[in-house]
């Protein structure tokens, strides 16, 4: 491993561009003068209502909304609105994190709507969901959903009902082909998959793999790939602070 601990100059980030400049990558470009790109490699495409009417799911049979991300806010008041389904003032919502909840501002009347969020995962909404539980629940997902949330219902006994609302689709690379970076960051399986969809022949040479999270490291390997920047650890919480004390090392 010591041979791969080149100087680092680039880094493409596999999520969309920031919509400022005030977040931790900019700051970690800034402070060690690194060039760092965002790109998506994959994207989310709605169910269209045709499609989901096919599962026979009837959305007035759910008292409660379990949201995992601001995707699946999106998508389960655009299905609502395709499918004329209006949503009852009584529904309750519980969100993984603040910023979700916060988020359905987007949708309906904040103030007047029974929300409930955790810190980050399901296990954080252990108690509350504890004093719902005769809710009936729909938890709008992707077709790649989160297992830990799934397996933490299940195992919990809720009466919930996954339903696929969008698509993680690979994005189209083909403008990267020639394109090289020191470093690049991926966040999800499925980026990986996006990278072999797009460059079957990908070799990693000298290009370093940083990856965030179990399943993303296990993605990497399994693909054959050396993974050098593993995020989160407990020195590096974070993918910005792992990136960061990596360079600081091989750019002595």
């Amino acid at each position: 491993m010591e041979d791969r601990k080149k100087k680092v100059k680039s880094i493409l980030v596999t999520l969309p561009k920031p919509e400022n400049d005030k977040n931790p990558y900019a700051e970690l470009a800034k402070k060690l003068n690194l060039k760092i790109d965002f790109r998506s490699f994959i994207h989310v495409e709605g169910v269209p209502a045709k499609d989901f009417r096919k599962e026979k799911i009837n959305l007035a049979d759910f008292s409660a909304v379990i949201f995992t991300s601001r995707n699946s806010a999106d998508h389960f008041f655009r299905i609502c609105e395709e499918m004329r389904f209006e949503v009852p003032v009584e529904m309750k919502y519980f969100c993984l994190s603040e910023t979700i909840a916060l988020y359905l501002q987007k949708y309906i009347q904040y103030r007047k709507r029974k929300i409930f969020f955790g810190k980050q995962t399901a296990a954080d909404l252990a108690e509350v969901l504890k004093k719902h539980s005769s809710e009936k629940f729909l938890y709008p997902c992707s077709d790649v959903a989160a297992e830990e949330t799934q397996r933490f219902l299940l195992e919990n006994g809720y009466n919930f009902t996954p339903a696929v609302l969008f698509r993680t689709v690979c994005s189209d690379l083909s403008d990267l082909a020639d394109v090289f970076y020191d470093v690049i960051a991926f966040f999800s399986p499925s980026s990986i998959q996006s990278l072999y969809k797009n460059f079957p022949d990908f070799k990693q040479n000298n290009t370093r793999i940083a990856a965030f999270g179990a399943t993303t490291h296990k993605a990497v390997l399994e693909a054959g790939l050396i993974l050098d920047i593993p995020a989160p650890t407990p020195g590096a919480p974070s993918m910005t602070m792992a990136i960061e004390q990596y360079v600081k090392l091989v750019n002595k």
